[in-house]
């Protein structure tokens, strides 16, 4: 499919073959299949791209990018072969919050134990100031909490609103 859609534009864009296509919007349906592949699971989508050198650390318009959508959307056969081929499992979206954040929220215990293995800081914060070891200890992930304080993660950290890991533990929320 992404080939024919390569293909396609450019023969669109040769002199005297048709109109040409904006390249601009090529690159947009391009990320679109990559975004829903990653979001579905598509792993023969993900492998066209992935042949193709395709960048796979692109971001949608909300900072998404297809292993943050894998890990919340529970694929976890896609994130280990978009991890394989080089994504960044460190990027966050526009609010701050890490592929690891969304699968703890998820429940996604096993990819976010595959999370807490990549090289990437424990304790990074999201816009709101708060960590992968909150989100743990909010949605009383006890493995995961006790994972990410095995990898180091400050299990002192408070956020913006003053909410330790521990008050959150106890479902003692400031802020809300």
């Amino acid at each position: 499919m992404i080939r024919i859609l390569l293909i396609v534009s450019l023969l669109f864009s040769l002199p005297g073959i048709a109109q040409p296509t904006p390249p601009g919007e090529v690159q947009a349906s391009l990320n679109r299949y990559l975004w829903d592949a990653a979001r579905n699971g598509d792993n023969k989508v993900i492998g066209e791209f992935v042949a193709a050198r395709y960048d796979l650390n692109v971001q949608d318009a909300n900072g998404y990018t297809p292993v943050i959508l894998a890990a919340y959307h529970g694929n976890g056969d896609t994130l280990a072969l978009l991890l394989k081929h080089g994504a960044d499992p460190c990027l966050r979206d526009k609010r701050g919050n890490s592929a690891l954040m969304g699968a703890i929220f998820k429940g996604e215990v096993k990819i976010a134990r595959t999370l807490i293995a990549a090289p990437c800081n424990p304790d990074q914060r999201n816009n709101a100031g708060q960590t992968a070891a909150m989100y743990a200890s909010l949605f009383q992930r006890t493995e995961l909490l006790k994972a990410l304080a095995a990898k180091g993660a400050d299990m002192q950290a408070t956020d913006a609103l003053g909410n330790s890991v521990a008050s959150l533990g106890q479902g003692e929320i400031r802020g809300r």
